[in-house]
């Protein structure tokens, strides 16, 4: 699911917008409207010859494939300010999914063709306002306040992302207030609907969410998150980053699901992820995403491992930059706890699988 950890230049997350409102809305009346956005394409190959690892996006095999053209608009004027974004191609497409049972997965890669699906993907639709210089409020679709990866693929260093995103939200619909208590603390609840990632409800709005952000030291921020309702489900989250050195950051995702009692049915997950990025000159940075996913028992499926088994994913990956062009190779090997998850050559269910992308991610 589901931004945050700094103000993305493309894909400006709900809460990452309120925490910063004053220096992005101290603006005048004839302030620029402002543009930004990305455009990305990639190879990607898995070395079984099958399509593995059932991770949003970039899911396909032996293929050069386009991810999507993000487009964002932020305008702010005096206290009130409005962010829309919209994405276009198989990357966006892949999000538009209508209401529906979350515990009955879809996997990302397959086809979203059908009814319900479009071509192109809301990602941001919000208005937000200054109460106060240290009150914010914000109303409509807002990417989610959970998790440590984003949507658009200039906002992350991986290319692939990790089951955690998967399957965790991308967006949620509501209302929030922020108050920023000091520059170290500041505290967002909100009120969103009984579904993820869908511009409307499925007849309520009864999900409860709230981010405790806390900056112990500098270049070190912590977010301490919930969303839960009896639809959507329970997730409790941290993520954190630190800028150890000027070439060092470490970031840490971890968090535990329990799927809503509104379909009377149990499961969910929990998993850590580990984000070591080493910058080797001012135009390479080298990373490694560890991450550990666990599906707990019960009828809830994730986007995974079948319940009560887990997988283990280790993704080396590098950023490469050409002024607004970054180029990102990466390789990554995934194991499962048993044969039942991945493809092997001939077809036969195996425990583990590779695969290695090429991306090149242009944004502006």
């Amino acid at each position: 699911m589901k931004k945050k950890i700094l103000l993305l230049v493309l894909s400006v997350s709900a809460f990452s917008f309120a925490a910063t409102a004053q220096d992005t809305i101290k603006t005048t009346g004839d302030a620029p409207l402002v543009i930004s956005g990305s455009v990305d394409t990639y190879f990607k190959t898995d070395f079984s010859g099958k399509p593995n690892i059932p991770t949003s996006f970039a899911n396909e095999n032996n293929s050069i494939s386009i991810g999507m053209v993000d487009l964002g608009l932020k305008k702010s004027v005096g206290n009130a300010s409005f962010v829309g974004e919209l994405s276009f191609g198989p990357r966006g497409q892949q999000q538009s999914i209508p209401n529906a049972d979350p515990g009955l997965v879809t996997f990302p890669g397959t086809s979203t063709t059908g009814v319900g699906y479009s071509s192109y993907h809301i990602q941001n639709l919000y208005v937000s306002y200054n109460l106060t210089s240290a009150l914010n409020v914000t109303a409509g679709y807002m990417s989610t306040f959970i998790g440590y990866e984003v949507i658009s693929p200039a906002a992350n260093f991986n290319y692939s992302t990790s089951y955690l995103f998967t399957n965790g939200p991308f967006q949620n619909a509501g209302f929030k207030a922020t108050y920023t208590f000091s520059p170290a603390v500041s505290l967002m609840a909100g009120i969103f609907n009984d579904y993820w990632n869908a511009y409307q409800s499925g007849g309520k709005v009864n999900t409860f969410g709230a981010q405790l952000t806390v900056t112990p030291v500098k270049n070190w921020t912590a977010y301490l998150n919930v969303a839960a309702g009896d639809q959507s489900g329970t997730e409790f989250d941290l993520t954190t980053a630190y800028q150890i050195t000027p070439a060092f950051k470490l970031g840490l995702n971890a968090a535990d699901f329990t799927a809503g009692s509104g379909y009377g049915y149990k499961g969910g997950f929990s998993g850590v992820a580990l984000y070591p990025q080493l910058a080797v000159s001012k135009v390479v940075t080298l990373g490694i995403r560890g991450e550990y996913f666990s599906s707990k028992a019960g009828a809830y499926l994730n986007a995974g491992p079948p319940p009560g088994e887990s997988v283990t994913g280790i993704t080396f990956t590098a950023n490469v930059k050409a002024g607004p062009l970054t180029f990102i190779p990466e390789i990554r090997f995934d194991n499962s706890s048993k044969s039942d998850m991945f493809l092997d050559g001939s077809g036969n269910l195996t425990q583990g699988a590779t695969q290695f992308l090429m991306a090149a991610v242009y944004a502006f």
